[in-house]
């Protein structure tokens, strides 16, 4: 097994084409602990300079280098590297994690770290086995299809689930021969360093890599640059319009992961319990900062008193605090601007005349960090605001509605098509009505969403998809050659 070498010590180094490098910039960024309030560490200052070398490496590397053209079988031993060294450094790097956005670290343990590492995996056995070039018969002649890497990519991830974001996309466009700027959100440049050792002990050859943690500044031209031919982005709707604007005013390639407020459908057959249940294994994930959270919840009429109870017991039960301590099931959010921003929803919510059930406020027991009590509303209308925007944090809304067609149609009734969950006692019942939900990934009972799958949004949730085949398949270019005896 390969050893793993730490980055040289410095504030200032990046990973940039395969190298430890100063950035062009001397100043530091503080990071902060969200639960503390504390600076834990500094980051380099990443600038448009460090992002123009990191092209420079990639472009070079994918139209001069071997990484394009060496056999599949070359590309999967350096991804087999990686996983392999994955593993010893999960608790370490669950621990960075929590400190850098407040993750629980019960979560961080158990989602943040070990699905990457899955992510990986899968992608290694799908390679091995998938027609890179296939033989079609036509009507006259028979064609050969060869699938090619799409050329220089950028990798835009979020800080709400670091590894996982990234690897996702790492993983295939690396695969399929493309070289990759990696650009993980300033808040987990720790991280972001920690899978830049993993990759620099792989073995990758010169340029194939660059990670880079950097603001909107660095993103912006990374995006825009014309040496770059696909971005792939996961992040805000907002963002991911600008995205999809700028590449395609070049008519470069992309694919967008955005935003969500999906719906959680409770049918007239469910008991507390399931309700119960379905809430706490989908709606508050990663202190409600995970944009396939099911935080608007359907419950029937006739059924609705009851079903709220449980839920409301559930929520007033959740423990807030050190997302250090195992025991945590809700941390701070990841910045005070975030907080901010819920709070600010939490009062809209009110002033649009929505019923407070649970929270609504700070703990009181905690006196410092960015922490946001976990919050229920009830008696909400789909037509406002805190049930058709995205929050981004562990506020959840319960809708009633009146029979399945009702519950269909509000679940319809939204800008986004992310994700959704359908409960019942019936799950063949749930899957039909799922079938009818505009989203692009649909749970039943709890169940759904494997790697085998493609994820991604309807509407203002995205466009293209990852994980799957489709996810490799999106750094690729088709070319047709005639299939010469």
């Amino acid at each position: 097994m390969a050893t793993i070498a730490k980055r040289p010590e410095g504030n200032r180094k990046l990973y940039i084409g395969g190298e430890w490098v100063d950035s062009t910039s001397a100043n530091e960024v503080p990071m902060i602990n969200p639960a503390t309030e504390e600076i834990f560490a500094y980051a380099p200052d990443t600038t448009i300079e460090d992002a123009e070398r990191a092209i420079a490496a990639a472009r070079k590397a994918f139209d001069e280098g071997p990484w394009p053209h060496m056999p599949v079988e070359e590309r999967i031993a350096c991804l087999q590297r990686v996983a392999e060294l994955y593993e010893s450094r999960f608790d370490e790097v669950a621990q960075i994690i929590t400190s850098e956005i407040g993750s629980p670290i019960t979560f961080s343990r158990h989602a943040q770290v070990p699905i990457p590492k899955m992510m990986l995996e899968y992608y290694i056995a799908l390679a091995k086995q998938y027609p890179f070039e296939e033989v079609r018969e036509g009507l006259s002649l028979p064609a050969r299809v060869v699938k090619e890497p799409v050329g220089v990519c950028v990798a835009i991830a979020p800080w709400n689930f670091p590894h996982a974001a990234m690897i996702i996309k790492l993983a295939p466009a690396l695969l399929a021969g493309c070289t990759v700027i990696a650009k993980p959100g300033p808040e987990t440049a720790q991280d972001a360093f920690a899978m830049a050792e993993l990759f620099d002990a792989a073995g990758f050859p010169p340029g194939v890599i660059s990670i880079l943690p950097a603001g909107r500044e660095v993103g912006e031209y990374l995006v825009s640059h014309r040496d770059v031919d696909h971005v792939s982005f996961t992040g805000s709707t907002a963002s991911g319009r600008r995205v999809g604007e700028v590449c395609g005013r070049d008519l470069r390639r992309f694919n967008l992961e955005l935003g969500g407020k999906s719906a959680l459908i409770l049918l007239d057959d469910v008991d507390q319990e399931m309700a119960v249940k379905a809430v706490a294994g989908n709606s508050i994930r990663n202190s409600g900062q995970a944009c396939t959270n099911q935080t608007r919840i359907l419950v029937p009429r006739s059924r609705y008193d009851e079903l709220v109870e449980g839920i409301r017991q559930f929520m007033a039960g959740l423990v807030v605090g050190d997302p250090m301590d195992p025991a945590t099931q809700v941390g701070p959010m990841v910045s005070e601007a975030q907080r901010d921003r819920v709070e600010g929803y939490i009062q809209i919510a009110k002033d649009e005349g929505a019923k407070l059930s649970v929270g609504g406020g700070r703990p009181a027991h905690i006196n410092k960090g960015w922490f946001v009590e976990p919050t229920l509303f009830v008696d909400v209308d789909n037509s406002m605001r805190i049930a058709q925007e995205e929050i981004f944090g562990p506020v959840l809304v319960v809708i009633p509605y009146d029979d399945d067609d009702d519950a269909v149609r509000i679940a319809n009734d939204s800008e986004y098509g992310l994700a959704g969950g359908i409960w019942s006692a019936d799950p063949k019942r749930a899957e039909a009505m799922a079938r009818r939900v505009r989203a692009g990934l649909m749970h039943v009972n709890g169940a759904g969403g494997s790697f085998d799958g493609p994820f991604g949004g309807f509407k203002a949730s995205g466009v293209g998809r990852e994980s799957g085949r489709e996810g490799l398949e999106t750094y690729f270019e088709y070319k047709s050659l005639p299939l010469i005896p």
